[in-house]
């Protein structure tokens, strides 16, 4: 199909952009890597009368480490993030998840800002940024707001960010020390989205597990954080009998598992305790 009719903008500032989504509402539409929002336009599954393209806009592509924070410009690609020298080093979560992301060609031009922003229930970013405990910069022309990651994503395909706002940035606290994490996922064969991933960042000490930090994507209506699973670890010693346990209750925080034509709700289920399990051994063997 072909989109509707629109008037296309092209910003260079923030404030470009901002004062256009000002001046267009609800009518415009937010275009980054375009990854999301083009097929969603050939599909009319929306018909905004303005698309304004932040994608040019230098400010919002940069990605630094600098003394006890890391920040990700929200028009940072996938493909960006995974090559990141730095990254590797001090949060090598963000490389792995994004290394495993569609394919090349949807790495080169999907952007974590957008990706984040869509709030798919099977996007991989949303497990990794939770597991992260990161933060998510909005701004708009009334000034700027942090939101929490585990306040980020509030229903399918809906996040807390305003008609009115843009991601600027996403900050993720940096490590005293390189964490043991990883990110793992049953990719749909065709697109790649994930039927579940499970990122998970531990903090061992002695053999026991001091702190869990466990993001859980494609199981529910949304991403969410696996907190009954990250209590049953705490304080434990990660033999074969305690991680299974607790990893039964990786879908606890979720009452409802999406049901399509890829997977039930109980074999996604069944995916998630597995992969959790999985996810926890591979990140404790990384300690």
């Amino acid at each position: 199909m072909i989109p509707t009719n629109f008037e296309y903008f092209a910003p260079a500032t923030i404030e470009e952009a901002l004062q256009l989504l000002d001046q267009h509402g609800e009518d415009a539409k937010l275009l980054s890597g375009g990854q999301s929002l083009i097929p969603v336009l050939k599909l009319r599954l929306a018909a905004p009368t303005a698309i304004i393209d932040i994608g040019r806009i230098a400010a919002l592509k940069q990605i630094s480490v600098s003394g006890d924070t890391i920040r990700i410009g929200a028009n940072a690609t996938h493909a960006d993030i995974a090559r990141h020298a730095e990254l590797k080093q001090h949060c090598p979560l963000l490389g792995e998840t994004a290394a495993q992301i569609g394919d090349q060609q949807v790495r080169n031009r999907g952007t974590i800002g957008g990706s984040l922003t869509h709030a798919d229930p099977a996007a991989d970013w949303p497990a990794a940024i939770l597991a992260l405990d990161a933060e998510i910069v909005a701004r708009s022309s009334q000034g700027e707001r942090v939101i929490k990651a585990t306040d980020f994503f509030v229903d399918v395909m809906t996040s807390a960010v305003q008609p009115n706002e843009i991601v600027t940035e996403i900050r993720v606290a940096k490590p005293a020390q390189p964490q043991a994490a990883v990110y793992l996922k049953v990719p749909q064969a065709a697109s790649g989205f994930a039927l579940v991933g499970v990122a998970a960042q531990l903090t061992l000490n002695n053999g026991k597990c001091e702190a869990a930090s466990i993001g859980v994507t494609g199981l529910g209506p949304k991403a969410f954080r696996a907190t009954t699973l990250e209590a049953a670890l705490r304080g434990q010693a990660l033999d074969d009998s305690t991680v299974s346990a607790a990893a039964a209750k990786a879908d606890a925080e979720t009452a409802d598992a999406l049901e399509d034509i890829h997977a039930s709700g109980d074999y996604r289920r069944h995916l998630a305790r597995v992969y959790a399990k999985r996810a926890v051994q591979a990140a404790a063997a990384r300690a």
